[in-house]
């Protein structure tokens, strides 16, 4: 995949959390080219969806829901609801593919209050990420680094980069408020350790 296209997916999806996160389900703002699918070559023969994400250090055990596209391009988020869940952004790697598998959540969801991401930020280097594939295997992940960053200096090469392993990165927002959303999001980046049945 080229750095053009990285950049094309990432905005996509900074400009839907920009938008989103803080609480009030904009119309997706940012008006992108759609990102292309996954790589075929990078693309195990196996395709599992995942289906559930747990984080135990943090409290979260949540359904993941399948992300596409907007109508105006952008990548989805979850849908602003009482029952919060994470979603998968299904263009890019399934988790524990060889590539960066991408899944984003809310850290608020308007007058529900909190999002399923609310802790993401506590998360550390070493933390256990687990993702439940439709086939019933896990992949079992651990953190390398937890980052906030300006939404205006996200880090596209960082987090959509191309890598010979299979990678996992949590998206949501972060830092202070700013008017209807945040100012930073914040980046989880982990590793995979083991694929279970």
């Amino acid at each position: 995949m080229t750095h053009l296209s990285r950049r094309v997916f990432v905005t996509a999806v900074a400009g839907s959390l920009l938008v989103s996160c803080g609480g009030h389900g904009g119309d997706g703002g940012a008006h992108v080219t759609p990102p292309p699918a996954a790589d075929p070559s990078k693309v195990a023969q196996s395709r599992s969806m995942p289906v559930r994400l747990r984080m135990p250090g943090i409290g979260v055990d949540t359904p993941v829901m399948r992300l596409g596209l907007a109508q105006d391009g952008t990548v989805q988020v979850p849908p602003i609801t009482a029952h919060d869940q994470a979603g998968w952004y299904q263009d890019s790697p399934t988790p524990g593919q060889t590539g960066p598998s991408v899944i984003l959540g809310h850290v608020t969801v308007g007058a529900y209050g909190d999002g399923v991401f609310r802790r993401l930020d506590r998360l550390r280097r070493g933390g256990e990420i687990s993702v439940r594939l439709e086939n019933g295997t896990s992949a079992e992940f651990t953190v390398t680094s937890v980052r906030t960053v300006a939404k205006a200096e996200f880090p596209t090469a960082a987090v959509y980069g191309d890598v010979d392993r299979p990678e996992l990165r949590l998206i949501t927002c972060g830092g202070p408020r700013t008017g209807d959303g945040y100012r930073d999001n914040v980046i989880v980046f982990a590793v995979l350790r083991a694929a279970r049945h």
